[in-house]
């Protein structure tokens, strides 16, 4: 029995930037990634602005092309493989390890007895599985969406569907941080939320524009959802 309602049954999250805090993880391996192959000392604000960019969920994607920007001639391979030794490390001891899980045990449950909760990320089902498992997390969730779930990655609005599976978009949020996002959101007829740290970059840069996009709320944490909701 869920002890109240919320106007939607469902709510889909992205991971990176909501559920996780990805800035010293994926976020500093960006950088690091860009730096060791251009020799150059690319910004945090600067990454911002890429994501501001559609297209560009997948950070193995942004850093390739950030790199050949500056005239890196080196393979999407090439670049990929570095920027999984940057965040991996030996066993987890990389940037992966500065990953923090932005839900409470108490909080998840909370949400998940009002709500059916699910997942719609560009992580691989790797990536994914360890982050779950480490943080205690998978049991939360009914569903969940990796890239290699779908055909189509984000913009493209096809985990949302699966996720929806025959049931009407306006049962369900997504809730997300970047540009593709919102578009996939769109493309599903969805209700979208952003969340974007308060007086952070990524919301200086991106707020207005998924506001844009049409975001019905930017809210500063993920947390915050459940206060929305009950209003």
């Amino acid at each position: 029995m869920k002890t109240a309602k919320f106007p939607w049954q469902i709510i889909i999250f992205d991971v990176d930037g909501v559920l996780v805090d990805v800035r010293e993880s994926y976020q500093r391996t960006v950088l690091e990634t860009v730096r060791h192959f251009t020799g150059k000392r690319v910004t945090w604000r600067e990454l911002q602005q890429w994501k501001n960019r559609p297209g560009f969920n997948d950070d193995w994607k942004l850093t390739h092309a950030w790199i050949r920007e500056l005239g890196g001639e080196f393979s999407y391979e090439e670049v990929k493989k570095q920027f999984e030794d940057i965040y991996w490390g030996h066993g987890g001891d990389g940037n992966v390890s500065r990953e923090r899980w932005l839900l409470s045990q108490r909080q998840m449950r909370a949400l998940a007895s009002r709500a059916e909760l699910a997942i719609f990320t560009g992580r691989t089902n790797s990536e994914l599985e360890y982050t779950l498992d480490r943080f205690s997390a998978r049991a939360h969730f009914q569903h969940i969406i990796t890239v290699e779930s779908v055909e189509k990655p984000k913009p493209d609005p096809e985990g949302l569907l699966k996720i929806l599976d025959g049931r009407s978009a306006e049962t369900a949020i997504y809730l997300g941080d970047n540009i593709d996002d919102a578009l996939a959101a769109r493309s599903a007829r969805m209700a979208f939320f952003g969340v974007l740290p308060r007086r952070s970059e990524e919301r200086r840069i991106r707020g207005a524009k998924l506001r844009e996009l049409g975001a019905r709320e930017i809210l500063g944490n993920v947390r915050d959802i459940a206060k929305w909701l009950a209003r």
